[in-house]
């Protein structure tokens, strides 16, 4: 579960595949598209410890989230459809969840596929996975992501409740089929094609924001609790400077803008996004 695709790398699978299917730009007839949202095992039943370089593992008990503002396009042809709006979902109930249906796409490839995880705001929608409790949470400072959660190892027991702000646009969504990629979808004549936007759960606790090797960690952030009350609160973690953390490399990139865990954490939270399973997405946080 990693990291998303450089624009570059897109930009050039774009052209290949456009050499390779250029009648795709004369449609014959219409599909569909129908959308759903999915956090696979790691948000329903745990990210297990033998996954943790450091032996915890993380049970989620909400994992709510705002997603919105589907999008089926082309670089040449333009928009196909969008599901406008957003809509909240816990990804800790059973999925995958329906997420809409964009109908009446001309049956081609259409290889610029988006969407969006949003602040929540009056005009949020609510899905049946999450509640009307849920959403009032989300309302307050436009939450786009909370988790709540705990942490274990041996007989220690941490629990976490973390909400973020903040708004990422995944775009140029390639998934990996049968050990190649492939960009967009492609609507057939008649057909409906399912498409999943997953969600990854265990990028949370990743410790490096850039390279495909980070794993996932805990220590640190259940060193953070300088209260020993056995939960671990942003604050805890934004007291936590990044320099002062011996294990893992808590690796930033190009955020030299974060140098501490809270705000670590919190960049983290625009890598959530993939698509169909492993497939990834140029990210744009804002």
């Amino acid at each position: 579960m990693k990291y998303w695709l450089s624009k570059l790398v897109v930009g050039a699978l774009a052209v290949a595949h456009l050499t390779a299917c250029g009648s795709s730009d004369d449609a014959d007839g219409s599909g569909s598209a129908r959308f759903s949202v999915w956090g696979e095992e790691y948000i329903e039943r745990g990210i297990p410890a033998e996954l943790f370089a450091d032996g915890w593992s993380v049970t989620y008990s909400k994992f709510l989230i705002v997603i919105g503002d589907i999008v089926v396009a082309d670089e040449r042809a333009g928009e196909a459809g969008r599901l406008g709006g957003n809509e909240l979902f816990d990804l800790a109930s059973a999925g995958p969840h329906a997420a809409g249906t964009l109908d009446s796409l001309p049956a081609r490839t259409w290889n610029r596929v988006s969407y969006a995880v949003l602040g929540a705001d009056q005009s949020t929608g609510l899905h049946s996975s999450a509640t009307e409790d849920d959403l009032a949470l989300m309302r307050q400072g436009g939450q786009s992501v909370h988790v709540t959660g705990v942490a274990s190892r041996g007989d220690q027991r941490m629990t976490f409740a973390w909400g973020f702000s903040g708004s990422t646009r995944y775009s140029s969504c390639v998934a990996e089929v049968d050990g190649r990629e492939v960009e967009g979808v492609a609507i057939t004549n008649g057909g409906t094609e399912a498409v999943e936007l997953t969600i990854h759960g265990d990028h949370l606790f990743y410790d490096d924001l850039a390279s495909p090797e980070a794993l996932p960690r805990f220590d640190a952030m259940a060193a953070a609790d300088v209260n020993a009350d056995d939960e671990v609160t942003l604050e805890e973690l934004t007291a936590m400077r990044l320099v002062t953390i011996a294990a893992g490399s808590y690796g930033t990139g190009s955020a030299s803008d974060v140098d501490d865990l809270g705000a670590f954490v919190r960049a983290q939270t625009g890598t959530l996004g993939h698509f169909r399973g492993e497939g990834h997405c140029v990210a744009q946080t804002e």
